[in-house]
């Protein structure tokens, strides 16, 4: 079956996030954003595709700083009311019912009950006509203790990592899960030796 490509929800999981700003004089933002993605190895840099008309694009452009955070499947409820237009003067953390969290390098909150949060740094605006690309830094990365393998893992079965697909009439929420098959990234290389390793071995926190 041939689907438009607007439909790309259809067929493409999309991570949900919440990324929470903070305005110039001080109110608390949050809104959803289910297009981010990291550029490469190792996770320093993510891109977050935007609309133009919104409040969290503002606070970012004025303030420089943001955090993602990465919900479980527990804040699926969290959604639609961070996705509501409201004044632009009023606490979202509080017209959700959300808790924020001290962030370590920047201004503006993380979100409490996240299973992790990434805290960034304005490096570039991409503008098109109808789109914006945010191009942050990562300068605090923290994943919650109990959702944190020796190895690095984050444990999918503990996270609940909260997801998106779309279809003609909404949201379908849903989760990953562990398929018990491990590949080592040095498999993509012809002499089996990943070479970003020792960024990954020399601290592992």
């Amino acid at each position: 079956m041939e689907i438009k490509p607007f439909k790309r929800e259809s067929v493409m999981p999309l991570p949900v996030t919440f990324i929470s700003t903070v305005s110039k004089s001080g109110v608390r933002n949050i809104a959803p954003y289910g297009c981010v993605m990291p550029v490469l190895r190792p996770l320093d840099l993510v891109c977050v595709a935007t609309a133009k008309r919104r409040d969290t694009m503002d606070n970012i452009r004025k303030t420089g700083e943001f955090v993602i955070n990465l919900p479980g499947e527990n804040l699926s409820d969290k959604v639609i009311p961070t996705a509501k237009a409201i004044p632009s003067d009023a606490d979202e953390f509080e017209f959700a019912g959300l808790e924020s969290r001290p962030s370590k390098k920047v201004k503006a909150p993380g979100i409490k009950g996240c299973y992790a949060w990434m805290e960034c740094e304005l490096v570039k605006l991409y503008e098109e006509t109808s789109y914006i690309l945010i191009m942050g830094k990562v300068v605090h990365l923290e994943i919650a203790d109990e959702v944190y393998e020796q190895n690095g893992y984050c444990n999918v079965k503990k996270a609940r990592p909260l997801m998106m697909m779309g279809s003609d009439t909404g949201m379908h929420f849903c989760t990953i899960e562990e398929l018990d098959r491990f590949e080592p990234f040095g498999a993509m290389f012809s002499d089996g030796k990943d070479p970003l390793a020792k960024m990954y071995t020399k601290d592992k926190r």
